[in-house]
């Protein structure tokens, strides 16, 4: 069995693999009823690109935080981080960074925090001096 997990904005996902028949579920839901459709496509993604792999595996995935398309993110990277890890092939781990590398790496931004003077981090109050 192995446990990973991936992270985008402030959603956070942990996958769960282990030996079984092929059957991914997204927070307790069938990935093939998952819903909206966008999202879906996003998570299968890794799953596509794995091929055959993904048949040996059972994968529960535990989405919290975050909008659709953030968990959709951070599920994907924590399927695709369980797969590499689980197979242990390096030409799946080359094919996803050929891919999209933010399926294996993180991305480090967040959101910049508030300053005084204005109603964000950047914009500020206007001045007429008229």
């Amino acid at each position: 069995m192995i446990v990973t997990s991936g992270k985008r904005k402030t959603a956070i996902a942990r996958a769960t693999l282990r030996a079984g028949k092929g059957r991914i579920r997204i927070n307790k839901i069938p990935v093939e009823i998952y819903t909206p459709t966008v999202a879906k496509a996003k998570i299968l993604e890794p799953l596509i690109l794995a091929g055959t792999m993904r048949d040996a595996v059972d994968i529960d995935v535990a989405v919290q935080g975050g909008g659709f398309m953030g968990q959709a993110d951070a599920a994907r990277m924590a399927i695709a981080q369980g797969l590499v890890e689980w197979t242990r092939d390096a030409a799946l781990k080359r094919r996803y960074i050929e891919y999209d590398r933010s399926m294996l790496t993180s991305d480090p931004r967040r959101k910049e925090p508030k300053k005084f003077g204005g109603p964000g981090a950047r914009k500020k109050k206007q001045k007429s001096y008229r």
